[in-house]
């Protein structure tokens, strides 16, 4: 049987959502383990809503980085974009930064997955190695046209605009 907020993921808009999500914070902990979980069509509309939902560092979601960043490599490739988009709003911690960062780069690498997670996969890596410019040259290698080529124009753009600005 449906879940009260598995029928609001299900049901209604994504204004609605947020208002749900917003007027019962009780409901946060079932969004995350939804979020993380593999239970479709549900999974990835949570991990979606929680995006637009959390705070900077949010508080609900702290204690479950690990778990997230545990289980972004066996989805598919718009719940990783999700998840990714959750953590990029967090504060981690170094080692969590470190996987994270591996993790995008191991997905930027992948030719073949959807432009928007490769692209969401890159802003992380670019965040990361204006922190960390030692990672600059390897960002460098990272856009070489063998990674850009299987891009639509407007990512390809964007990616070099980016690349233009912080490096």
């Amino acid at each position: 049987m449906e879940t009260k907020l598995e029928y609001v993921l299900t049901h209604t808009h994504k204004a609605e959502m947020i208002s749900f999500l917003q007027a019962h914070p009780e409901y946060y902990d079932e969004a995350i383990n939804l979020a993380i979980a593999d239970k479709q069509p549900y999974s990835w509309r949570a991990a979606w809503l929680l995006w637009s939902c959390i705070d900077k560092n949010d508080r609900h979601v702290q204690k479950h980085i690990q778990r997230i960043l545990d289980n972004i490599p066996n989805k598919s490739d718009g719940h990783q974009r999700e998840l990714i988009k959750i953590l990029m709003k967090m504060q981690l911690n170094d080692v969590q930064e470190g996987i994270l960062y591996d993790l995008c780069v191991s997905l930027w690498e992948q030719t073949n997955k959807k432009p928007s997670v490769r692209f969401t996969a890159f802003k992380y890596i670019s965040k990361i190695a204006h922190k960390y410019p030692d990672l600059n040259k390897e960002v460098v290698l990272l856009t070489q046209n063998m990674y850009l080529d299987s891009l639509s124009p407007g990512v390809k753009r964007s990616i070099l605009k980016m690349m233009k600005k912080n490096f």
